[in-house]
């Protein structure tokens, strides 16, 4: 009795220990820094179908391994199950190609190329080799399947198990054989004339090369490549033209390193980095090598309508702007993309200084180009399926052998286009105030699915569409977002969905079904521990900015304030954050909730460059980073005194990366309206940036030099007047240590005393350890609670 006293007793304490475990209530920093896998659960990811669309794959990790494993839904039994390592291994590959019918898909796995025939769902291997294959590719007649090994572009005939090269790329030059000189011609010439036993040797040996070279086999063309390097080979339909992108870096670009402190040697370790914005560029050309001719010539960009256009902004330099005659821009090429009778192909051609990006119809045999489409704007080309950078091709395919679809931003907000090679009609396949954010084209080319944010800028939604266009049948309904994965049969559509308050879980869509059928929920990742707080919807408004245009933004309300508030600022600049969804901030959401129940008022803005509102609003930073993205801060600060109270001596403003960027533009700018701010890994000097982000904003310092003084918050430091906390990652390989070192010399030879800087020795630019992550939000608190 006395022993069943006891083991109720010590059950009692564990039963009492874990509900408080699970009890996550009252928030502490420590509470929701935990590494998240740990106690709050891992969402579904990476998700995709079985050939014969009755399985749907994902990573999950529902049992809180170190890493996520392979799981399986099966639509028959509707059960979910983990892939034994075995199973997994036999596999097919994902992602491919699929041949014109969509009977056969073509894919790449472990370097090795397979068909999957979907009348039995059989797998054919068709190579097995220590050397990589890869970007395969249906030929027209489908009776061979073209791929890469090495530089090279070959061929594998699928009834004989031929394979055919079509290129030999090689690398450096070509050895010369050393010319004879005239004293060597004259010798030769003297000793042949004089022996005539020599010169019938030399004659027989000359005839026995002659039939030796006819007997040899039909090679393609050694073609040196010296110090470029070639990439995108595609062999056009009708094997007769090979065409090639040659690229080469120039190698006066420096690039920078970052000294890793904290190493297993016990010495300091150099990180290489990237270059910085302005460095010397690559540039790349077009060549097509012609099969039957032997002969290899470059694609002439000088006919390309606006080539030689300069970019607006040089009118604040007039000596650039007058300077030297007309200078041809630097292009790359994407494509060529040919139609499915191997009739007509398009490439994609990006300007290097991302102000146009043109359409063409290409004709290998010519190298003749024909415009279709151009697309110019003074600030970058960018947007939902057209590719913020030059080296994005966008969204772009063929509907019939004449026609091909495209996004545009032309008219303010990403759509989808048609666009028919030979009436040069162009038609708008979507329309209005919102965006499509992605699309797929069903396999018998009759319906497109988009996502779009149409009814909602915070929320994202699946529509069906005729290619036509016009009417889009909404297949998802509850607020949120939703990410979509169609089954190759496309009867089914596996959806990845969340709410602003709950975390990304697979759901299961009947797509055949003509009843308007909700989503069936799969998967239930998150812990008892985490759904034991009840984490807010924060309410999504719109704020006025001083410019009269409307910003979204999340605010979370406290059941009594205590007269501060918080402005939250998101990173990356082009990145959504005040929707519906689950955000990609997760830890700091938990945190503004955090904040909110101490009585904080939080706000969490989409400013000016936030993605989801179209091409004004991304372009609105042009040459002037920490303007309008500032102001439309400072706007939230005042609608927070006037709406909620908020003592306007109380309010502090923090974020990360672009986030920490304005935070310092705000206090060394604006220094009455924040008391205190944290700057998390920000950008000090846009000089210090990276090329690919910074040039389509701010062009290049060189070039541009009063947008990188305006922009650039180590020009402004003797503005701070408020408390500053500072954190950086000392192995941040994105926006390197140096940056706040450099700004760090700047405020102490300003004699600034109300700042400090916190050093992490061993993250990244985000962060990895819990560790980290505690220590920086404890910072934080502090300084909000004790500054405001």
């Amino acid at each position: 009795m006395k022993h069943l006293y006891k083991l109720a007793f010590l059950t009692s304490i564990f039963f009492a220990n874990t509900l408080h475990a699970q009890s996550l209530a009252p928030l502490t920093v420590e509470k929701i820094m935990r590494d998240p896998k740990t106690w709050i659960g891992t969402s579904p990811s990476d998700i995709t179908w079985a050939d014969d669309s009755k399985t749907v794959y994902f990573n999950w990790n529902p049992d809180k391994n170190p890493s996520d494993s392979l799981y399986a839904y099966s639509l028959a039994s509707k059960k979910i199950s983990k892939v034994a390592p075995a199973d997994r291994r036999r596999m097919t590959g994902k992602n491919g190609i699929y041949n014109r019918s969509h009977s056969m898909r073509l894919y790449e796995k472990n370097g090795d190329l397979f068909i999957v025939n979907y009348k039995d769902f059989a797998i054919r291997q068709l190579t097995n080799t220590t050397e990589r294959e890869t970007n395969p590719a249906f030929s027209l007649n489908e009776s061979a399947v073209i791929f890469e090994r090495g530089n090279n572009l070959f061929s594998i005939t699928l009834a004989s198990g031929l394979i055919s090269q079509f290129t030999d790329f090689k690398t450096g030059t070509k050895k010369q054989d050393g010319k004879p000189g005239e004293q060597e011609k004259f010798l030769k010439a003297d000793q042949l004339s004089m022996f005539q036993v020599l010169k019938e040797r030399k004659n027989k040996k000359d005839d026995g090369k002659k039939i030796t070279d006819a007997d040899k086999p039909a090679r393609p063309k050694e073609i040196y490549l010296g110090e470029k390097n070639v990439s995108n080979q595609q062999l056009s339909p009708d094997g007769h033209y090979v065409t090639y992108r040659l690229t080469q870096a120039d190698k006066s670009a420096k690039s920078t390193i970052v000294p890793n402190y904290v190493t297993e040697s016990g010495f300091t370790e150099d990180i290489p980095a990237r270059t910085k914005v302005g460095a010397p560029e690559s540039e790349s050309e077009l060549w097509v090598y012609d099969v039957r001719k032997d002969t290899a010539r470059k694609v002439a960009t000088e006919t390309i309508p606006g080539i030689y256009d300069k970019p607006d902004y040089l009118k604040d330099y007039p000596k650039q702007d007058s300077a030297g005659k007309k200078k041809e821009r630097k292009v790359i090429f994407h494509g060529p993309f040919w139609s499915d009778n191997g009739q007509n192909a398009v490439v994609v051609i990006r300007s290097l200084d991302s102000k146009d990006r043109w359409i063409m119809s290409f004709d290998p045999a010519t190298l003749s180009l024909r415009l279709l489409d151009r697309q110019r704007d003074e600030a970058w080309i960018g947007g939902p399926g057209v590719g913020g950078y030059p080296h994005s091709a966008g969204e772009t395919g063929w509907l019939d052998d004449q026609t091909i679809y495209f996004q545009s931003e032309v008219t303010g907000y990403s759509h989808l286009y048609a666009f028919n090679i030979t009436s040069g009609k162009k038609t708008a396949l979507t329309s209005g105030r919102f965006e499509v954010q992605n699309v797929v084209l069903s396999k018998d080319k009759k319906n497109f699915y988009l996502i779009t944010n149409e009814v909602h800028p915070g929320e994202q939604h699946v529509y069906r569409m005729p290619v036509t266009g016009g009417i889009r049948t909404r297949l998802t309904h509850t607020p949120g977002a939703h990410e979509m994965t169609l089954s190759p049969d496309e009867k089914n559509i596996a959806i990845r969905f969340s709410k602003s308050n709950a975390p990304w879980e697979l759901y299961l869509l009947d797509n055949a079904s003509v009843k308007n059928t909700q989503p069936v929920q799969l998967t239930r990742s998150v812990s008892p521990e985490f759904l034991s707080y009840p984490w807010r919807e924060a309410k999504v408004v719109t704020i006025k900015a001083t410019d009269g245009q409307p910003i979204y933004a999340r605010v979370y309300e406290p059941k009594q304030s205590n007269g501060k508030a918080v402005i939250f600022v998101h990173g990356a600049g082009y990145l959504q954050n005040a929707h519906k969804w689950w955000s990609q901030y997760f830890r700091e959401y938990m945190f503004h909730n955090l904040l909110t129940d101490k009585g904080y008022t939080v706000l969490d803005m989409d400013y000016r460059a936030s993605s989801g509102y179209g091409r004004d609003w991304r372009t609105g930073i042009y040459r002037f980073m920490g303007g309008k993205d500032l102001t439309d801060h400072t706007d939230g600060a005042q609608w927070l005194v006037k709406t909620y109270g908020v003592d306007p001596k109380k309010i502090g403003i923090y974020g990360g990366s672009y986030g920490g960027f304005i935070t310092l533009m705000a206090l060394f700018t604006t220094p009455d309206v924040f008391t205190a701010g944290a700057a998390l890994r920000p950008v000090t000097d846009w000089a210090a940036y990276n090329q690919s982000y910074t040039a389509n904003i701010l062009n290049e310092p060189q070039a541009d030099s009063l947008a990188y003084r305006k922009s650039s918050p180590i020009y402004h430091a003797a503005g701070l007047k408020n408390n500053l906390l500072i954190c950086h990652g000392m192995v941040d390989v994105n926006v390197h240590y140096q940056d706040v070192v450099r700004l760090a010399q700047r405020l102490i030879e300003l004699g600034k005393n109300n700042w400090e800087l916190a050093s992490y020795p061993m993250e990244d630019h985000g962060f990895v350890e819990a560790s980290s992550w505690t220590d920086e939000y404890k910072r934080i608190l502090k300084l909000f609670e004790e500054k405001l």
